[in-house]
């Protein structure tokens, strides 16, 4: 009865450590080569985000406010397929799970600063000029009797 528990033991035993493989090293990239294929699909994703935000009108109010993440969280859905690429290219470069740290931590505020470089002087209300008198001026010279 000890034998076939025994020889269990040690088949599965022999199966496991057959299948363990030891963790590899990923080797970290020079630094230009990875900016060289990080820095497409940054701006893939940056570029995305930039339009998306300004086609909608609760991310401007949120971008109008200084809250560049916020506004680009409100569209963010709509680029996800640059957002993925970039995300995994990092995981590959850089090891598992390092991509998604990058996305929130460094990537976020390069977002924030590109967002507000870009969208900020558009989201600016400037004067227009106009030929046109103001309103009140207008109403009080339609008043005055001519002479």
């Amino acid at each position: 009865m000890k034998f076939p528990i025994l020889a269990t033991l040690a088949v599965l035993t022999a199966v496991t450590g057959a299948e363990a493989r030891p963790q590899r090293a990923v080797k970290a990239p020079d630094r230009a080569e990875a900016e060289s294929v990080m820095s497409p699909l940054r701006q893939a994703a940056t570029d995305c985000f930039a339009e998306t935000v300004m086609s909608n009108p609760k991310a401007i109010r949120e971008a109008r406010a200084g809250h560049w993440y916020e506004a680009a969280s409100v569209t963010g859905f709509l680029c996800r397929p640059e957002v993925a690429a970039m995300i995994q290219t990092h995981d590959r470069l850089f090891g598992a799970k390092t991509g998604e740290r990058y996305f929130k931590g460094a990537y976020a505020k390069h977002l924030d600063k590109q967002l507000a470089e870009r969208l900020q002087p558009m989201l600016e209300r400037k004067a227009v000029a106009s030929a046109e008198p103001p309103a009140e001026k207008a109403s009080a010279e339609d008043a005055a009797p001519a002479e």
